[in-house]
This record gives C-alpha cells, sequence and structure tokens, in this order.
C-alpha cells in the first residue's frame, strides 16, 4: 500500500468478530476479505453486513469467485496476489464510487451519522445511536428504549429499520430491534439486555446467530 499514498489502512484482521468491531466503529471505504476466515466464512460476513463497505475478495480457491460476484463485490483476487492483478483492483473500486484525489474525497464523502431524528409528541428527537438499548413495536408505533428515556414514535418497525446502521443494530424479531453492542448475554433463542429477554424470531435465528457468533 506505499505505493498508494491516497489510501490509509485503519486496521488488520485475523477474523471475522475483529473485522466486524471494525465496521461497527468506522466507516469503511475499501475492505479486503478472505473468503476462509476462522468461524465464520468471509462470504458469509459480507452477506451479514447490511451496508458493506466496497468489497475486494481475496482466496486461493477459484470456486467462489461466482458467488463472491453475486455480491457484488469489486474484484477478486487470486492467491498468490501479483503487484499488478493488485493494483488492477485497486482501479476498479476507484471507477466503481467515482474516486477523486484524496483531499477532494476526504471533503465530498458522507459522515457516518451517530444519532437518527425521531418524531414524537409533535417535536423531533434527536436520538443518539449510542444510547439505544432496543426498539420495539407496539401496534402503529415504535417504542425506543434508551437508558434515560422511551419515546412512542408512530411509524413502522420496517422503516425505522431503514434508519439504523446495520452494523450496529439487528433485528431479531419481527418486533424487535436490538443494539449489538449493548447485548449481555444470548444463546440461540434469547437474548438480555439490562436483564431484561428477549425472543429471538425464527425467521430471523441464522442471521442473528452469524452476526453474534462473529
Amino acid at each position: 500500500m506505499s505505493k498508494l499514498p491516497e489510501f490509509e489502512i485503519v486496521a488488520s484482521c485475523a477474523s471475522a468478530l475483529e473485522a466486524f468491531r471494525i465496521v461497527s466503529r468506522q466507516r469503511l471505504d475499501l475492505m479486503f476479505l478472505d473468503i476462509q476466515m476462522p468461524e465464520l466464512s468471509g462470504l458469509d460476513f459480507l452477506r451479514s453486513l447490511r451496508n458493506p463497505p466496497k468489497v475486494i475478495l481475496t482466496t486461493a480457491h477459484r470456486k467462489f469467485a461466482l458467488e463472491g460476484f453475486e455480491l457484488d463485490v469489486v474484484d477478486y483476487l487470486l492467491k498468490p496476489i501479483r503487484l499488478e492483478r493488485f493494483l488492477k483492483a485497486i482501479e476498479k473500486f476507484k471507477e466503481s464510487c467515482g474516486f477523486v484525489k484524496n483531499a477532494e474525497y476526504q471533503k465530498n464523502r458522507k459522515l457516518v451519522p451517530d444519532h437518527i431524528n425521531v418524531k414524537a409528541d409533535r417535536k423531533i428527537y434527536k436520538v443518539s445511536l449510542e444510547d439505544i438499548l432496543y426498539i420495539e413495536s407496539e401496534g402503529d408505533y415504535v417504542k425506543i428504549t434508551t437508558p434515560g428515556r422511551v419515546i412512542m414514535s408512530k411509524q413502522t418497525i420496517s422503516s425505522m429499520e431503514k434508519e439504523l446502521p446495520g452494523n450496529r443494530f439487528v433485528r431479531i424479531h419481527r418486533s424487535t430491534i436490538i443494539a449489538i453492542d449493548k447485548i449481555e448475554s444470548f444463546d440461540a433463542t434469547m437474548i438480555e439486555i439490562k436483564k431484561r429477554q428477549f425472543p429471538i424470531g425464527r425467521n430471523y435465528s441464522n442471521i442473528v446467530m452469524k452476526i453474534l457468533k462473529a
């Protein structure tokens, strides 16, 4: 990467769990993802991300190429990776996102939001993502619970889900969204936050377990 001064390496991870922590904390523009990793494959990890960064897959096996491109990756590098092939993948990334000189790119790119605006009681509340513990559906309303308050907003839980970053929140039931970093314990059927237990819906179980065990 020394040949590419416009790029900055922010982390190198040995597992999907380490990578998930990085993706949860900051906005990434590009991720090199090895397909074969401990516990959770790179492809399954990529599927678990609701809003993943651009991805270049790396592997020693050609057999995963089609599956990788079905996930809309930028490129697919076979090991051992030659420098000229690596640089070609970087050029593909630049073309895919309209990459310009780094200073202009940094100036114009969107910052990761740290809050959501929620309509309730004829007001708009600015709710910090860091404060949200869990969100529940109650009829025509959603109930947003934080350590200091509960907000009832007239909207569907599906519309609320679209407002939340997928690397920080996960829907575990048709009526429940939880903050991943607020989980205190879990098993195959239940998640506990602040001594309250939430059931994991059968239709959500597989993806929830992949995320939590990553």
